[in-house]
This record gives C-alpha cells, structure tokens and sequence, in this order.
C-alpha cells in the first residue's frame, strides 16, 4: 500500500490515519528516521529501561537475590572498579 505525505512548515508531516491505524501509531510515539541514500526509512523506538528493568527483576527473582542484597552487591562493585581504576576507596557519596 502507497500513502502520500506532504511535509508542511518546520518539516511537519502528518501520517495518513490508516497508515496510523494499521500500525499502531498513536501520539506521542517516537521513531528513528534512517536516511539511505534518500530512502527515508522510520523504524520506532522501544523504551529500554522498562524492558530492562522487568529483565534484571526477573533474573534477580530467579536468583533468590533481594533488592537489597543486589545493591549492596553493586557497591562491592563500585569500591572494586574505583580501586583498580583509579588507586582510591570512594568517599561517603560512593565517588
């Protein structure tokens, strides 16, 4: 299927309903726009951080680990990176 679009002051267009209907494109979305060689091409945009943050939950879940065991784990962490990176124990603030 071929729909028309005309790019409108400050290069706003507006996608045809059906288009928008068949794809599930509601306001407020956000879309990559891949240019190749003059093919414009829009691709959405997932939100990483909550399918990111449902992963680490589940895994965490799975691992028997608390929130709060997890966190002190990720300080562990921090002093390490911190000593071997730059000679020092971070300071009150964990920096």
């Amino acid at each position: 299927m071929v729909d028309s679009v005309q790019v409108r002051e400050r290069g706003v267009l507006t996608l045809p309903s059906g288009l928008r209907s068949r794809n599930g494109i509601k306001a407020g979305d956000t879309y990559q726009i891949m240019d190749f060689d003059g093919i414009l091409v829009l691709s959405p945009m997932r939100a990483m951080v909550p399918e990111l943050a449902r992963e680490i939950e589940r895994l965490r879940r799975e691992a028997g680990v608390t929130s709060g065991e997890m966190l002190e784990g990720l300080r562990e962490q921090r002093a390490r990176y911190v000593a071997e990176r730059y000679g020092s124990e971070p300071d009150a603030e964990g920096q």
